[in-house]
């Protein structure tokens, strides 16, 4: 079974974040493999363990982004694709979803395409969608666990009230939950043969995609709202019914 995972290189979560503008400050900051992106890439190499096959990592980003790429090799992945040309900076989800489409095709055959649910330092959750669009691909969203076949995958999907067993063909795109394995530690032979493992730079002329400006922009950006005091109530025997006004005030009842 050969899988490619969709990886991305973000700003370290756990750092406060900076700003350049009105765009989050990447460059000069400290950057990692996205946290969701490892589940990914667990998820993937079990099941290279117990079907056969290869695993390929697929990024777009900054020349830095091979950072993150070489984790996922150090995991145990077996290549690596980065596209990363000036002109994306800034991409939108659409942008970034036709080059990792492109560089998806031109990768080679595969049978699984495994994303993230949303990225650490966007949240739009809306790429995964579009890449299996433009793929012509089946998509299984919210997957917490899977079954690999020869030509077919069955999937618990993860619901607001339990899961659904959903039974997709293959070639297909799924996106996976966080917590839905426990991603492996990188020993120290894995990051010593990540070095080796081929990893190939490619830019937008090597996909031969045509006009892929961003259209997306930024108009304006303004703080988050500071949370409120809250009220205080002096129970004098009237306290219950001061709560209960609030709450219907507040239409939460």
């Amino acid at each position: 079974m050969n899988i490619v995972v969709c990886v991305k290189h973000i700003p370290d979560p756990n750092i406060p974040p900076e700003m350049d503008g009105k765009r989050l400050k990447r460059d000069g900051v400290q950057g990692v493999l996205d946290p969701g992106d490892e589940f990914g890439v667990e998820e993937a190499l079990q099941l290279k363990e117990a079907h056969g096959g290869e695993v390929t990592l697929v990024s777009m980003g900054p020349e830095t982004a091979t950072e993150a790429i070489r984790r996922g090799l150090s995991m145990g992945a077996d290549k690596g694709v980065l596209v990363t040309d000036p002109a994306l900076q800034g991409s939108d989800a659409l942008t970034t979803a036709k080059v990792l489409a492109a560089a998806i095709r031109k990768s080679g055959d595969f049978d699984l395409v495994i994303a993230g649910v949303e990225s650490t330092d966007g949240y739009t959750g809306t790429m995964p969608a579009t890449l299996a669009e433009l793929l012509g691909l089946p998509q299984v969203t919210f997957a917490k666990e899977i079954e690999g076949g020869e030509s077919s995958i069955k999937v618990q999907r993860q619901t607001a009230d339990g899961y659904h067993v959903v039974e997709c063909s293959t070639p297909a795109l799924l996106t996976l939950t966080a917590g839905a394995n426990e991603p492996r530690y990188a020993s120290f032979k894995g990051i010593m043969a990540a070095k080796k493992k081929p990893l190939e730079t490619w830019s937008l002329a090597d996909l031969d995609l045509g006009d892929v400006a961003v259209q997306q922009e930024i108009a304006e950006l303004t703080p988050a709202e500071e949370r409120k005091a809250g009220e205080k109530f002096e129970d004098d025997g009237t306290g219950a019914a001061k709560i209960a006004d609030f709450l219907a005030e507040a239409k939460v009842i």
